[in-house]
């Protein structure tokens, strides 16, 4: 194995040992095979490449300080995944097939599990697309199902700190009724000209608006938004945004806190009354954010203290990233144990 620094590590791909694959043909998966190729054989057909059926999840492993492996809330995954397939008409990957996948996937690359203490993780991508040939516009009859693993490193460079974030009014991520609640890749493609853009213009991620009136705030490119002012957590609800683990657990989180909750529509003008700001999910866990700028109309929106996240973000972080790690008591039943052999 290649010597990894574990403490600088980039959110990027790095070669692991095997992969795991699972074929859904004639009306039934088959059993779970182990790669150690990093490709994949696919009919120039194959409904994924023509007709965007592909759907994919992201999690994490953790090691603790007992060196144990964890899984975070890995059903919710599971049941995310067969809401993008079910979406999109894909063959369901069932439950039990998932967490089998899943944990075959870490064992078998266990010695990539970054050490407790670096910051660092082992980000899992189970991923599910339509590989049956098709030539005509309808769903596949054959689907792949794969899970690959790689170490990782923080996704915003910055880290636990302050991030800039840029409003976007020219391009949209999802529409209300279109595919925005699904975890699929053609939003992701649909939000690369925001993020392109907003990095050119010098910040770290998008603000995407609702893309009706482009009052209401949706999402920060791949993760959700969240706001905090007077004792309050608050989230935008929106027909678009994709339903954010990490976010729901921010939730529960505030609440047994002390922290009241709000889900609603959030208006971008709410932006200058907030007290703190950020965005989460589960490659980020938490990025506060220090600084908005509205690229049509100049006006920027400034939240960093001391250039340091806010102390509600920062209970909320800590709190999220103990229970992942196993340092603070697990009360909800958030994290399953990966079983040595």
């Amino acid at each position: 194995m290649q010597q990894l620094d574990w403490k600088n590590l980039p959110f990027g791909y790095i070669k692991t040992k095997y992969n795991v694959r699972c074929t859904y043909k004639d009306g039934k998966w088959g059993e779970l095979e182990v790669s150690d190729s990093e490709y994949i054989p696919m009919h120039i057909a194959a409904t994924a490449l023509h007709y965007g059926q592909e759907a994919f999840e992201g999690m994490k492993a953790y090691r603790g300080k007992d060196n144990k492996i964890r899984l975070f809330r890995w059903e919710e995954n599971a049941k995310r995944l067969q809401h993008s397939a079910e979406g999109i008409h894909m063959a369901k990957v069932p439950i039990d097939l998932f967490l089998q996948a899943v944990v075959k996937a870490v064992k078998l690359n266990q010695e990539f599990v970054p050490p407790y203490g670096t910051g660092a993780s082992l980000y899992i991508r189970p991923l599910l697309f339509g590989s049956g040939a098709e030539v005509g516009v309808r769903p596949a009859k054959e689907y792949t199902f794969l899970v690959f693993v790689t170490p990782v490193g923080p996704y915003f460079k910055e880290g636990f700190n302050p991030v800039k974030i840029a409003i976007i009014r020219d391009s949209d991520r999802a529409a209300p009724l279109g595919t925005g609640t699904f975890k699929v890749g053609g939003n992701y493609a649909a939000s690369l000209r925001g993020t392109i853009k907003s990095q050119q213009a010098g910040y770290g991620a998008p603000m995407y608006l609702d893309c009706c009136e482009k009052k209401y705030i949706d999402e920060i490119g791949a993760a959700n938004f969240f706001a905090i002012k007077d004792n309050t957590y608050i989230t935008p609800k929106s027909s678009s945004i994709l339903a954010s683990i990490t976010n729901m657990s921010l939730i529960t989180l505030a609440e047994d806190l002390g922290y009241k909750v709000e889900r609603r529509p959030v208006s971008v003008d709410e932006l200058e009354s907030f007290e703190e700001v950020g965005a989460c999910g589960t490659a980020a866990v938490i990025s506060p954010i220090g600084e908005v700028i509205d690229i049509e109309s100049g006006k920027v929106y400034k939240f960093c203290k001391d250039c340091k996240a806010g102390p509600v973000s920062k209970k909320l972080y800590d709190t999220l990233v103990g229970i992942q790690y196993g340092d603070i008591e697990d009360k909800h039943g958030w994290v399953t144990i990966i079983d040595k052999d």
